[in-house]
């Protein structure tokens, strides 16, 4: 499945989220991975952030990834960057965009 996400950064932290995403440790990689992930590209237009992820389950990847160290002290980085951040709670499987329109 592919989900579609919305996220903002703090306009004054934009190079600090992009530095950061330079440097994703490697343990999170293969978190996110092991999590059922197999792709996820990040596009930035200004201070809003557009999320593509491919995953077999979106709700199975948030669960397995909202307790994992790792990925705790990720989202502790980035909560100082982000205005809106990732949703990894159960209602958060629901946050996808909807689709308006394949080819």
């Amino acid at each position: 499945m592919r989900v579609a996400l919305h996220t903002r950064v703090r306009a004054d932290r934009i190079s600090q989220y992009e530095a950061a995403h330079r440097e994703v440790p490697p343990e999170l990689r293969a978190a996110i991975c092991a999590a059922g992930a197999t792709s996820w590209t990040i596009w930035r237009s200004g201070t809003e952030l557009f999320h593509l992820i491919e995953c077999a389950d979106y709700g199975r990847l948030l669960s397995e990834l909202a307790e994992m160290p790792v990925n705790v002290a990720w989202q502790v980085r980035m909560s100082e960057l982000l205005d809106v951040a990732h949703d990894y709670s159960s209602e958060g499987a629901g946050a996808g965009l909807p689709v308006v329109w394949e080819l």
